[in-house]
């Protein structure tokens, strides 16, 4: 697919921002995923600047946060979203396939439309009490797992798939071995929450479990949040590129006259201001400059894609979260 440079991106925030015109609405919405809440209050607060830096008039952006298919869903029943900055390909794609969103929408922006990534990680209680090293250890009987339901959460999506992807690996892609697997590490779950962010709440604040499943970035926060010396980072032998993709929501944009404005907003994410926000705040990035600016504080880690394992979104929309997929089976059984 095209890509864009980050340099011809930054250019064209840059013009664009230059041009706003002073009859674009005074806000926009950004539709985003459950643990995102903190992030976007820093991107926001700094394109807010920026904007009107740059001549534009006063702009508000508004937040709404859930998992990443429940705000597609929302979308598609009527939360007039400008943008949306999912953490899984196919939410925006279901958006693409009902008209929301261009068809083309990953071509919109640079590397496929995801300015972003991180993976699943283990965070654990501090010193480590379970010696939890990789994914082996979470089918053991005395460890408990945190992690939101796959079904509703795309967060836990990538832990469910990070985890096959990891089986098959280990088991030579003998599939009754892979779903005994990871049918054992589900049933390790005591309760599955809707959600990333009420997993967390469930594994720091309610203190159920050994260790939570959970995106890089999400750990990141929760150290900062509540203190770096209560909980351990522990990054597997192997897990799951999982990127970020943003979308313009034409079909409310269009109407709205936001095009623009929500346009330059996912522009801004990848200037050099922006990334270095996103690594800030926990994601690996893309511009090579603010990456290695931050290489110290993401751990080398070997990463498999859903195309390589799975053989992309669509073969695992249908063979392990459509009806009566693997997923409903291990669910049913675990």
């Amino acid at each position: 697919m095209r890509r864009l440079s980050l340099l011809t991106a930054a250019a064209f925030v840059a013009l664009g921002l230059a041009s706003a015109s002073a009859a674009e609405p005074d806000k926009i919405l950004n539709a985003s995923y459950d643990v995102s809440r903190e992030l976007f209050v820093a991107v926001n607060k700094a394109f807010v600047e920026a904007h009107q830096k740059a001549g534009g008039q006063a702009i508000k952006i508004d937040q709404s946060h859930a998992g990443s298919s429940k705000q597609a869903r929302a979308i598609l029943e009527g939360l007039k979203a400008d943008v949306v900055t999912f953490n899984q390909f196919t939410d925006v794609q279901t958006l693409a396939d009902k008209g929301f969103v261009a068809a083309d929408w990953q071509k919109k922006f640079p590397n496929d439309a995801s300015p972003y990534y991180s993976l699943p990680v283990f965070l654990v209680r501090a010193g480590n009490p379970k010696g939890i090293k990789d994914w082996n250890d979470l089918v053991r009987d005395d460890v408990k797992i945190v992690l939101p339901n796959p079904k509703t959460s795309g967060n836990a999506r990538y832990s469910y798939l990070a985890a096959t992807a990891y089986a098959k690996e280990a088991f030579g892609n003998d599939d009754a071995k892979v779903e005994a697997f990871v049918k054992k590490l589900l049933s390790n779950v005591p309760v599955f929450d809707t959600g990333g962010r009420a997993a967390t709440t469930t594994f720091v604040e309610r203190e159920v479990g050994d260790v939570l499943l959970t995106f890089e970035a999400e750990t990141s926060g929760i150290r900062k949040e509540f203190g770096a010396d209560k909980f351990d980072v522990v990054v597997p032998s192997v897990s799951l590129l999982a990127d970020f993709p943003v979308a313009v929501v034409e079909k409310v944009t269009e109407k709205r006259g936001s095009t623009k404005i929500a346009t330059d907003y996912l522009n801004f994410l990848y200037t050099p201001e922006g990334q270095t926000i996103l690594a800030e705040n926990g994601n690996r990035v893309r511009d090579p400059a603010v990456a290695e600016k931050f290489a110290d504080k993401f751990p080398k880690v070997r990463l498999v894609t859903v195309d390589e394992v799975f053989g992309g979104w669509a073969a695992v929309n249908k063979q392990q979260f459509g009806a009566d997929g693997v997923l409903d089976r291990l669910l049913a059984g675990s």
